[in-house]
């Protein structure tokens, strides 16, 4: 069987799919409840990102239970879904964005499988991979949804917003978005060789270009966009390449300074 595509998402996105509800354990706790079932005649495996019922602010989040326990259910793919805030005005609340970068403001997270022997130095020159974004990219394009190319995410700590000055020396460093789920899950992605991309819905103008920011409009705007995120996903997955042939299957080759089956043991990969 072909391995399956993991979607990572809030509880909106989880109706994209109907399937076996399970649970996976993991060196760094157990995973949130997913759900494993069929999307354009492909296994998909969904995982709320927040836990069940949005019970971990995006601080708290296990992201290295996230990924090592699609990476242990045979995914290769991952689509993530982020809500974002705009800091390039040329965007718009109801927007979707496939970001090309990312810039990592958090401070307390765990943010790496190797915390020991053997050092691994992963290479993010590109973060995301190319083959999905480029898939993302044109389902979006056959939604009627013009995509912003080459947009910048900031990922910051939260759970707080962020103050006005923070968004202006944002803009000053090139970011276009920013959200507080980005990192370090492309990152922790990245390290176990899995093809990830995000697609973003601007959720509101961040701080300082609007009077005032609320978590309610941000929840009521994530509810009139899963329509359009699930078509897109939809169209995603079916048009994703049975073989991958982008670098990320292979990102470990050039990192280590061993061999990358002691890599794993190290890393606690296995």
């Amino acid at each position: 069987m072909k391995p399956p595509v993991a979607i990572i998402g809030g509880s909106g996105i989880s109706n994209i799919i109907k399937g076996q509800r399970l649970t996976v354990g993991t060196p760094y706790g157990p995973t949130p409840p997913l759900t494993v079932g069929e999307l354009e005649g492909k296994k998909v495996i969904f995982i709320p990102r927040h836990g069940e019922n949005h019970s971990a602010p995006p601080h708290k989040v296990n992201y290295r239970a996230n990924i090592h326990g699609l990476k242990k259910l045979g995914v290769e793919r991952i689509i993530a879904t982020n809500a974002v805030g705009a800091i390039d005005q040329r965007l718009t609340p109801g927007d979707i964005v496939i970001p090309n970068d990312l810039v990592d403001f958090t401070r307390s997270r765990h943010n790496t499988f190797y915390e020991g022997p053997p050092v691994t130095h992963i290479d993010v020159s590109e973060p995301y991979c190319p083959t999905l974004r480029g898939v993302l990219t044109s389902a979006n394009g056959s939604s009627g949804h013009e995509s912003v190319e080459q947009v910048v995410m900031a990922c910051t700590e939260g759970p707080r917003y962020e103050t006005p000055a923070e968004i202006r020396m944002l803009r000053t460093v090139g970011c276009g978005i920013v959200g507080m789920t980005g990192a370090p899950e492309v990152f922790l992605a990245r390290e176990l060789e899995l093809c990830y991309a995000s697609i973003c819905f601007i959720s509101n103008m961040a701080a300082g270009l609007q009077n005032s920011l609320s978590a309610q409009e941000v929840e009521d705007r994530g509810r009139d966009t899963t329509r359009i995120l699930n078509d897109i996903i939809a169209e995603a997955v079916r048009e994703i390449p049975d073989r991958r042939t982008c670098p990320c299957a292979k990102a470990l080759a050039s990192a280590q300074l061993s061999k990358p089956e002691r890599a794993r043991e190290g890393g606690k990969i296995a």
